[in-house]
């Protein structure tokens, strides 16, 4: 008993330990969005005492929060654009269709996959992994100019599109793995009962692999998220989303850090907005598998 009591103390001391190695670097970056530029630099740095300011947050997006600080720049020293508010909403914007897209296309595709016999079922799921190991800087440049010819550039739907397809194989491959954990003998018990295979797709698998599709979202709403190469090649003047953003506090006259921590950790919102809304989902497809014939 008290061997027992000592090793779930030893494991509660080490989980504890590793959230908090984890989360360190997070908070360190949430306090220099709270720190004025020589806080940030001084040495020893200040991890927990430090005199907060809402002034990172207020340059970026100009706007005055009640704390003494009204003047609008449109530029930052670092050589960042303050205007961050439509950057955001286009982040949330491409994030949010594109991963409707990806798992809506996945749910049908990995459905046919793991049901439905026919030729060259393993070379078609082979040639869909092989996609995703397709590095994006081979299409970039390709995708832009078929951009150009069909007036996509600068535009919610090209980027929404290229986000999308970018994230589809990952989502086939996620979902094939979900409706694979679940029993054919469903299927077959619905058939013979007489209902058709749409039918009992939509009401008995779908359901019951809806924690899948949520952890799949999360998946895919993150990498689109965190997207950089294929928002940069194919925007110029229009759109802009958080990542290429973020690149313009870093210039030849110095790097804006706190404008840069401050758009970062308002970056976060959305993206943890989103994982908690489908957190109870997200926790019965990462125990899918659980599931036995």
């Amino acid at each position: 008993m008290v061997r027992s009591k000592s090793s779930r103390v030893l494991r509660s001391v080490v989980a504890w330990g590793t959230v908090l190695l984890f989360a360190f670097p997070l908070y360190y970056w949430l306090t220099v969005a709270f720190k004025d530029g020589k806080e940030i630099f001084n040495y020893p740095p200040q991890v927990w005492s430090f005199s907060p300011t809402v002034r990172n947050f207020e340059e970026i997006f100009g706007i005055s929060l009640g704390f003494g600080f009204g003047e609008q720049r449109e530029v930052l020293p670092g050589g960042g654009n303050w205007r961050m508010a439509p950057r955001l909403w286009d982040s949330i914007v491409i994030a949010v269709l594109s991963t409707g897209i990806a798992v809506s296309i996945a749910t049908l595709a990995s459905y046919a996959l793991s049901r439905m016999e026919f030729a060259g079922r393993h070379h078609f799921v082979s040639w869909v992994l092989s996609t995703r190991m397709m590095p994006p800087v081979a299409v970039a440049i390709p995708v832009f100019f078929i951009y150009k010819e069909l007036s996509l550039l600068d535009t919610y739907t090209g980027v929404i599109l290229v986000h999308a397809l970018m994230n589809l194989p990952l989502a086939v491959l996620l979902m094939k793995s979900f409706f694979d954990d679940i029993p054919h003998e469903i299927d077959e018990s619905g058939m013979i009962d007489g209902a058709s295979r749409f039918l009992i797709f939509r009401r008995i698998i779908l359901p019951m692999v809806k924690g899948g599709a949520a952890a799949t979202a999360v998946l895919c709403f993150i990498f689109s998220w965190t997207e950089f190469l294929f928002v940069l090649t194919l925007t110029q003047t229009g759109l802009k989303t958080v990542p290429v953003v973020s690149s313009t506090f870093v210039t030849s006259t110095g790097t804006a850090w706190g404008n840069m921590a401050a758009l970062g950790a308002a970056a976060m919102l959305p993206a943890f907005l989103f994982i908690l809304l489908v957190q109870k989902h997200l926790v019965r497809g990462l125990t899918l598998g659980s599931v036995k014939q």
